[in-house]
């Protein structure tokens, strides 16, 4: 049920749901990949990100040697890949971790830019996406 049509959006968020790092490109690219080009993003700025550890993902991101393409790549940091699941009953039951970013792409969902596809550009996409995060960051705060 995805609401923006001919883009994927990858995010890393901390455990609150706040925005680490977002990537936006074409639905033509499967998941790992994508997850690949935004562990490479996060590991080129690795200064600001030197406390992550684990990254928690669905199983869209948990194809073959997936695992051993993060614990090969980034040895030094210590990086650990865990798929997280369906659990297959008749009622909804929240995923463990894997709520958090869907509580996030919720609130993205409240921004009208970001409800359909109204950038021309991934670039641009990734901005709007930064600035809604820093909306809902600063509303935070005021509470």
């Amino acid at each position: 049920a995805k609401r923006v049509k001919g883009r994927k959006r990858h995010l890393v968020v901390d455990t609150l749901g706040l925005m680490i790092m977002v990537i936006v490109h074409r639905a033509d690219i499967d998941e790992r990949r994508g997850g690949r080009y935004l562990l490479l993003r996060i590991a080129s700025r690795i200064a600001d990100f030197a406390r992550l550890r684990v990254f928690f993902a669905d199983q869209g991101y948990g194809g073959p040697n997936m695992r051993e393409w993060v614990s090969s790549t980034f040895p030094r940091w210590g990086w650990r890949l865990e798929i997280i699941n369906k659990i297959y009953k008749k009622v909804f039951v929240a995923l463990p971790k894997r709520w958090i970013v869907e509580r996030t792409f919720g609130w993205f969902n409240l921004y009208r830019r970001l409800s359909k596809d109204y950038e021309l550009s991934t670039k641009s996409a990734e901005t709007m996406i930064q600035i809604t995060m820093i909306h809902i960051m600063l509303k935070k705060l005021s509470k």
